[in-house]
């Protein structure tokens, strides 16, 4: 809507997770080498972490782009709400598997023989598990002994669970404790400081067709205090900066306001302290307006 009114190309907030539109911070960096280092060494199982909406459905995203582009097979879940049944009915549709797709029994021995035929021709096989905290325990348990599966030169299937801040206090448990000494790897997302809140903005808007020039329409002093009222969540800046800048847009503005975000937050009903991380002179003090929905 007002992509043409500020010289965009498309929507630089989508809230899909678009990896085109991932910013390389250092953690997201880091958590995306680890994932596919974990994959490439066979190490079994990798634990990906994190706050809601910092970004790790976007990472499993950049993970499959590259599986793909390896030819590597994965069997992707996002539908964590699972039995016992329906776990190894959707693992075998994703992975494939030639054999009764209802029967457990029959999709261990078509799964045990695919994973060695593919082993034997020095290829992996990945499992990546999202939302993985809403798995129930004898789900995770099948998960667990699916990771039994090796052979000298490491383990067959290489397995990724991805879930909220809930799944690391889930594995403390101690039913659980067995799965936690079998992750190779931990990797944890949290939110964005100040600088990494302004890159990411900007690297947004510039991507979306601002060009590289240093973009005005957000100014630093709402970018500070759009990290301080989001606590740096990615999604939640999306948000933020999607309504900001539709309602500039309505007041027929290309800079944004302390005034405007005042009201795009207290719509969102977000939780943080009303006084102002410091002092902002914006240039509409004292104006008063609400959004103009624009149909």
């Amino acid at each position: 809507m007002y992509n043409a009114f500020f010289g965009f190309t498309q929507n630089p907030f989508n809230m899909s997770p678009d990896p085109a539109f991932l910013y390389r911070s250092v953690q997201h960096e880091e958590a995306l080498a680890n994932l596919i280092y974990g994959v490439q060494s066979r190490k079994g199982f990798i634990l990906l972490t994190g706050e809601v909406g910092t970004g790790k459905t976007t990472m499993l995203e950049c993970l499959r782009d590259f599986l793909s582009a390896q030819q590597i097979a994965f069997a992707s879940l996002f539908n964590s709400r699972l039995s016992v049944d329906q776990f190894f009915e959707m693992l075998s549709y994703d992975l494939d598997l030639r054999c009764n797709r209802h029967s457990k029994t029959e999709v261990l021995l078509s799964l045990n023989g695919m994973l060695l035929e593919r082993a034997s021709a020095g290829r992996t096989t990945v499992l990546i598990v999202d939302e993985a905290h809403n798995l129930e325990w004898d789900v995770l348990e099948e998960i667990r002994l699916l990771g039994n599966m090796e052979n000298r030169r490491g383990k067959l299937l290489q397995i990724i669970l991805a879930g909220q801040q809930e799944l690391d206090r889930k594995m403390e448990a101690p039913e659980f404790r067995q799965l936690k000494q079998r992750i190779a790897l931990r990797c944890t997302l949290r939110g964005f400081d100040f600088a990494e809140t302004a890159a990411y903005i900007n690297s947004r808007m510039a991507r979306a067709g601002a060009g590289t020039r240093e973009q005005t329409i957000i100014p630093v002093p709402i970018i500070k205090e759009i990290q301080r009222r989001s606590q740096g969540i990615p999604r939640l800046i999306n948000a933020i900066c999607d309504n900001l800048l539709l309602t500039a847009f309505a007041m027929e503005t290309k800079t944004a306001s302390l005034e405007m975000l005042d009201e795009v937050t207290g719509d969102m009903r977000l939780d943080y302290s009303q006084e102002p991380a410091f002092p902002v002179d914006d240039g509409f003090a004292g104006r008063s307006f609400r959004r103009t929905r624009v149909p």
